[in-house]
């Protein structure tokens, strides 16, 4: 079996599935695919039992960039005896459905080996501590034998190349189960006990393999993070770890004990069917090694003499050590080399833990105390498990007509099929099997969320929601608790009745609707009405959805600038009164219309407001002035709010006129508030929705309602009282935001601050009215001109819904009690947005209010009524059903951590304007270290508490906690300002899971590595600077900015072909923009920044970082799995922070 075989979890999708009765289809929906062959789920596009493994694909084996190593050969070909590693990536147990539990073949380079077929290696008498009973039966373990070794070396051959050994020039290891002889080998489950195993906490450290014949593994193993391990009671010492992967040797490093589940080696002799480990063929350099040794028979030679009776420890991961024991041979002491070249040994820089104890360190004499350290190579890595959702999940469709579908990572690019579920673009939850009883998810802490993306973009190949009409009579819905018809409905009585799903009220169907049934009690109508057979679909309302019983007037824009002397000068308002003149014509229009119904207004202002009347039959614009800002009123009714088309000329004379009229202002200072009221009060006289584009520059202090003092104070960070930093400073804006709510007036803030500007308080009103937020700090023309427009353009384009209210509806047992985003609350059910685009979520929390049960599952549905561009007043209809369970491995195994971390951002970002920062940042490890102590406690079997074990689904969850907790809102460095704080906020609460994924762990990308000839990103590496060489150039990305960072030794070609420079030294950076120059690879590079531009909601700012500079500092603060100048943590010293509070939550 590959050694880095994963366990098998359980059945692969086309078998039933233990505990979902009766789901029994051949591809995802019951129906076959069309044109997907027959057979395509194995286990996730894994092996299908009882085939050979195919070929490796040409070139899947990726290594990050080593210094002065060279990449492996693309199409580098592995022996005979090895599965592609791609085959079983942690795709098995793709964040947790079950993979496939029946037995695989072996490829056929090993033997087949039954327990009892060969006989035990002489040597190996206590070899094995068994956990748990003994098995079943033979038959049942050589099932169990041959369909998964643990991560074991068997003598099929070395391990593939690359694949996660020690030294930080590997690979982060391919599957959950790591290979079996490196450092960080993860002892997998297997599926003969109890409920699959959701564990394998990517590859955490040693245990050496069991060789496959004996009956190990009756109880799941556990999966191991570096070292946290003390001794298990076998006795002996066997090797486990190994030196460098360069086939230089390494000096004796901390030895330690066996891990549990780790075969103890006896003096080397020939056993054909027990390797004695053999070491990792070298990662990086030369082609890939053949079978070594002749099937190793007899041991490898020493490179140098072992450390008497000590066992090497991975990098000297912590255990606790022995002394020698008697009759057993030293550690395997160094890594021949297998014709492959030695690359340079591994930096030494490693973290260190030193807060786990190693109580026998005493013993040692004094030079064998070195200090922790773990493996940075051997603890969960996101940008393997984002690649494998990638290989395992990107190539087949998502049908959602599955209940309780995990679906492929955000980072995946994937198609959906709807058939009955909502698409995950629209609703993304914690976890897709929830517990049935509100105990049970006491007891776990998982929060079950769902975030919801209502006008969600989808892309080009998917269909867009179908607009159903059914008249005056409006869409049929329950008679008791209001749902809208949809798949999940039940139709009694030969059709005339139906029972709700949510609440099982019986309701008459109206006659109009009537429809006979079939044979299985559908109606025959079913695949002819997308809200009897989609997830996702639209009604026309009817009048009695509207405001005051009438159908609403199209929305409209009104445009609103600062003109005071900073906007001027800075050449701010002559930008914007250009754009607008051609922007103008891409207002939002529906489907198949001419012209925007769209109408647009506007307003310049300083203190004073300054109205233009641009009505089509004037021959030149008329201003007004209203200096009164205290009792705001609009000075004219008609021809304010004008048709575009109508009114061309005398608008394009008006932003012509604007810049000149106010070129030589002296007026600096602003009001704010008048501003909002005066556009308020226009809406309301045209009687229509609408938003405000306000355009704005600084703190308004002059005398009017709303106004504002500077009341920045640094001293406050670290205080109970810095929670006031995040609160606004008056209640006025709260107040002005409900009645913008009401009216339907949403309002979209430009801020241009050269200082502080109060952003907590200015963005209220934009929070609360569902609008957006983009801060431009010190503004320059030639920099920052791009992002403004590009970020003007969208917005102004993109699609938004007015005067929403969004309610979310859930069957018995549960019900939303917690929401999150930007959007107003005036009872504890709807959500009302003045305004809702395409790129805002709304997070709601659910709490069990009664017991669920696993036959019926759980519902939600979530209805969104809103007035479109064009004025038509609309319902967006999105259902999805959920698996309930009662076993808590099912939750775990059913868990998305993107989203849980979405869920827990936004959570802990309310938190800071009610509690002291400190005190929001230990509730949210304490959650976390509570979700994965009872997932050890419960669901994994019974292993030392040295051992960290994580769910194969939650592996990331330490690593993007971390980001979270270092991210500015929570842990500030010196030159965060409190406003950049109080955006980040805002922008946060309304992100999606794509956005929240990047921002706290940012895509860094080796641009040197990328193939000019192919449209391919190059491979993503992890957020680490010991990953970064001085002769590469990176891209590093985070939905906000772009940094491409070039090392101080890059070749001068290169800084040519892309800079247009000579040298390092001439290299600006001030750029905004990358030059545009003919060559290939700036080219590549220049379009890889435009395939990013276009994936994110807001223009990236482009920052060029040379090493060495000081903005260097900047783009390091992004590396977050290094520590951080603020102080907050690096990964591996958080994970062994989150071990240590796990254990004593179970202490």
């Amino acid at each position: 079996m590959s050694v880095n075989q994963q366990a098998h979890t359980g059945p692969p999708y086309g078998q039933p599935q233990p505990g979902y009765p009766g789901y029994q289809q051949p591809a995802y929906g019951g129906q076959p695919l069309p044109g997907v062959p027959q057979s395509q789920y194995g286990a996730y596009n894994g092996p299908m039992p009882g085939y050979q493994q195919p070929a490796p694909p040409q070139g899947s084996l990726r290594a990050p960039p080593t210094p002065g190593a060279p990449p492996p050969a693309s199409g580098a070909s592995l022996p005979s005896g090895h599965l592609a590693y791609s085959q079983f990536g942690h795709g098995d147990v793709q964040n947790g459905i079950p993979a496939s539990a029946a037995p695989m073949q072996r490829p056929p380079a090993s033997q087949p080996f039954l327990p009892g077929s060969a006989p035990t290696p002489v040597s190996q008498t206590s070899t094995f501590q068994q956990y748990g009973p003994p098995p079943a039966s033979v038959q049942q373990l050589s099932n169990h034998m041959t369909g998964m070794t643990i991560g074991s070396t068997t003598a099929s051959g070395p391990p593939p190349a690359g694949l996660g050994y020690g030294p930080p020039t590997s690979v982060p290891p391919v599957s959950g189960s790591f290979s079996a002889t490196g450092s960080g080998l993860y002892t997998p489950y297997t599926a003969s006990q109890g409920p699959p195993p959701t564990s394998m906490s990517q590859g955490l450290p040693l245990a050496q393999p069991p060789f496959p014949g004996q009956p190990i593994s009756t109880q799941r193993l556990p999966t191991q993070v570096p070292g946290f391990a003390p001794p298990p009671s076998s006795t002996g010492i066997g090797p486990s770890s190994y030196p460098p992967t360069t086939g230089a040797p390494r000096p004796p490093t901390m030895p330690g004990p066996p891990l549990p589940g780790q075969t103890v080696a006896g003096p080397p002799t020939s056993q054909p069917n027990h390797v004695s480990s053999p070491p990792p063929p070298s990662t990086m350099a030369g082609p890939h090694p053949g079978p070594p040794m002749s099937g190793l028979h007899g041991p490898p030679p020493p490179t140098h003499p072992p450390q008497p009776g000590y066992q090497m420890q991975q990098n000297g991961s912590f255990g606790q050590v022995r002394g020698p024991q008697p009759n057993y041979g030293g550690a395997y002491p160094g890594t021949p080399n297998y014709g492959s070249q030695p690359g340079p040994p591994p930096p030494p820089k490693r973290l260190d833990p030193d807060s786990i104890p190693s109580p026998q360190l005493n013993e040692l004499p004094p030079q064998q105390k070195p200090r922790h350290r773990i493996d940075p190579d051997a603890i969960p890595s996101p940008i393997q498990v984002i690649e494998d959702d990638r290989s395992n999940r990107g190539s087949e469709p998502f049908v959602t007509g599955v209940r309780g579908q995990v679906p492929p990572l955000v980072t995946t690019n994937f198609l959906v099929k709807d058939q009955g579920n909502a698409s995950p673009r629209y609703i993304r939850c914690t976890s897709y099997n929830i517990p049935c009883t509100s105990d049970m998810a006491k007891q776990s802490q998982v929060p079950l969320a769902a975030v919801i993306k209502p006008l969600a973009t989808l892309p080009p190949e998917e269909t867009l929601p179908y607009l159903v009409d059914h008249g005056e009579s409006g869409p049929v819905r329950c008679n008791r608790c209001k749902a809208y018809m949809c798949p999940f409905m039940q139709f009694i009585e030969g059709g005339r009745r139906f029972q709700c799903c949510f609440c099982s009220c019986v309701t008459e169907v109206p006659p109009h609707y009537f429809q006979h049934l079939d044979h299985t009690g559908k109606r025959v109508d079913f695949y002819d009405r997308p809200e009897l057979s989609l997830g996702s679909y639209e009604f026309l309302a009817t009048v009695d959805y509207c405001k005051n019983n009438k159908f609403p007037s199209p929305p409209a824009f009104i445009f609103m600038i600062d003109v005071s002397y900073n906007a001027v000068k800075s050449g701010l308002v002559r930008l914007i009164c250009e754009e607008l003149k051609s922007l103008l014509d891409y207002l939002p229009r529906e489907g198949n219309m001419e012209e925007s119904a769209i109408r647009v207004g506007f307003v310049t202002y300083n203190k004073v407001l300054h109205f233009y009347n641009v009505k089509s039959s004037l021959a030149q614009p008329q201003m007004m002035v209203v200096s009164d800002v205290a009792d705001m009123f609009v000075p004219l009714l008609d021809g304010f709010l004008v048709n575009v088309n109508e009114s061309r000329t005398v608008i394009a004379s008006l932003l012509d006129q604007i810049p000149e009229m106010f070129a030589d202002t002296r007026e600096t200072e602003t009001v704010f508030a008048p501003v909002i009221q005066a556009g308020l009060e226009a809406l309301k006289a045209a009687e229509c929705a609408g938003k405000l584009f306000i355009f704005h520059t600084s703190l308004p202090i002059a005398e009017a309602p709303g106004k504002l003092k500077n009341r920045d104070d640094k001293k406050l960070i670290n205080t109970d009282k810095e929670k006031t930093l995040f609160q606004p400073q008056t209640s006025f804006y709260n107040n002005l935001a409900k009645d913008c709510v009401a009216q339907g007036c949403c309002v979209d803030l430009f801020l241009f601050p050269n200082q502080y500007l109060d952003v907590a308080t200015l963005g209220v009103v934009t929070y609360q009215t569902g609008g957006s937020i983009y801060k431009y700090a010190y503004f320059q023309l030639e920099t920052d001109q791009d992002r403004f427009l590009n970020d003007l353009r969208r917005d102004v384009q993109k699609e938004v819904g007015f005067d929403a209210v969004m309610r979310v509806r859930t069957s018995t047992g549960i019900r939303a009690t917690d929401f999150f985003g930007a959007f107003y609350m005036s009872n504890t059910t709807d959500v009302e947005m003045a305004g809702l685009d395409c790129d805002k979520t709304i997070t709601v929390e659910f709490k069990h209010d009664d017991k669920l049960s696993e036959d019926s599952g759980a519902l939600l549905q979530c209805a969104l009524l809103y007035t479109s561009c064009a004025g038509q007043r609309r319902l967006r209809i999105h259902n999805l059903s959920l698996n309930c369970c009662t076993q808590l491995a099912d939750l775990y195994r059913n868990c998305e951590t993107d989203t849980l971390i979405n869920y827990l951002a936004k959570y802990a970002y309310r938190g800071v304007l009610g509690s002291p920062v400190k005190t929001v940042r230990d509730a949210l490890i304490n959650q976390c270290a509570q979700i994965l102590a009872c997932y050890r406690k419960n669901c994994a079997s019974p292993s030392s508490a040295g051992q960290l074990i994580l769910p194969e689904c939650m592996k990331l969850l330490p690593v993007y906690l971390n980001c979270v907790l270092k991210s500015d809102v929570l842990q500030p460095g010196p030159e965060v300002t409190t406003d950049d704080r109080a955006y980040i906020r805002q922008l946060v609460t309304s992100m999606d899971v794509a956005e929240t994924n990047v921002f706290f762990y940012p895509r860094l990308l080796p641009l040197t590595k990328a193939d000019v000839d192919s449209d391919a990103l190059p491979a993503a590496i992890r957020n680490s600077e010991e990953r970064l060489s001085k002769g590469d150039i990176y891209l590093l990305e985070n939905g906000l900015n772009i940094f491409v960072w070039v090392g101080v030794n890059v070749q001068q070609g290169l800084i040519q072909n892309l800079f247009g420079v000579s040298s390092f030294s001439q290299i600006s950076n001030t750029l905004s923009t990358l030059p545009v120059l003919e060559n290939p690879f700036s080219k590549k590079v220049r379009s890889i920044v435009d395939m990013l531009q276009v994936q994110r909601s807001r223009y990236m700012k482009l920052i060029i970082v040379k090493q060495e500079d000081k903005l260097e500092m900047l783009f390091k603060h992004f590396l977050v799995e290094d520590k951080s100048l603020s102080g907050g943590a690096s990964y591996v010293d958080f994970l062994c922070h989150m071990h240590k509070e796990i254990r004593q939550l179970l202490s």
